[in-house]
């Protein structure tokens, strides 16, 4: 379901990078389906790229989809023609990373498609620095975790407060059913975080309860 959401925000024709195929899974199927005009399968471990490489060459695609041993974006060469990026199943700060030592190699006309597993606060921070838009958020919910698709394109300097770089400006408006009950577990994780801190043997740093507090209210203003 997830790979699926993502696939949904592919362009159609684009010339796709998916940085840290796995088994190359995304790729293949968009191409299969004809939705996409080449891509580019990345992966920096020797396992996930033979998985890649096999399930291209199984699909009859090695002239299709280009699977390569690379480091992050590194996978990427100015020929490649670059229309789109998905960078999934990874933490926020892993994505950040990634986008930010390889920046030299984004046009900025790339269509960004991120499904971070969680830290998505720091990675919408890097987006918002570096001139990234964010067009399109969603939270789905598979196999008891939540996840988060983030879909940005450059287009000049944004500004987004604390609170929405924290839940995500559009989530934010929208108030999804998936992105409410979100929060709701959230914040029973918060309380009961902040329980624990008072019932601790140990002093708990002052910084960390506030900075668990001041979420715990975030939340808590989120869904009244």
């Amino acid at each position: 379901m997830r790979l699926e959401r993502v696939a949904a925000h592919v362009p159609a024709g684009a010339r796709l990078a998916d940085i840290g195929s796995d088994h190359g899974y995304l790729p293949v199927a968009l191409m299969r389906r004809g939705a996409i005009a080449a891509a580019v399968a990345g992966e920096v471990a020797l396992t996930p790229f033979r998985s890649a490489e096999r399930t291209v060459r199984e699909n009859g695609l090695d002239q299709r989809i280009s699977v390569r041993l690379a480091n992050g974006l590194a996978a990427i060469e100015p020929e490649d023609g670059i229309t789109a990026i998905s960078l999934c199943g990874m933490g926020g700060e892993t994505i950040r990373d990634i986008l930010d030592s390889g920046k030299a190699r984004l046009s900025g006309q790339e269509r960004l498609i991120l499904q971070p597993n969680g830290g998505e606060q720091p990675l919408r921070q890097w987006l918002m620095e570096n001139g990234y838009r964010i067009l399109c958020e969603e939270v789905l919910r598979e196999n008891r975790f939540d996840y988060e698709i983030i879909i940005a394109e450059r287009a000049g300097p944004v500004m987004y407060t604390a609170e929405e770089l924290y839940f995500g400006p559009l989530q934010m408006q929208a108030r999804s059913p998936a992105f409410l009950l979100k929060w709701q577990r959230r914040l029973r994780q918060k309380q009961r975080t902040l329980t624990h801190f008072a019932r601790a043997r140990q002093a708990v740093p002052e910084e960390k309860v506030q900075d668990i507090a001041r979420q715990a209210r975030w939340i808590s203003e989120l869904l009244a």
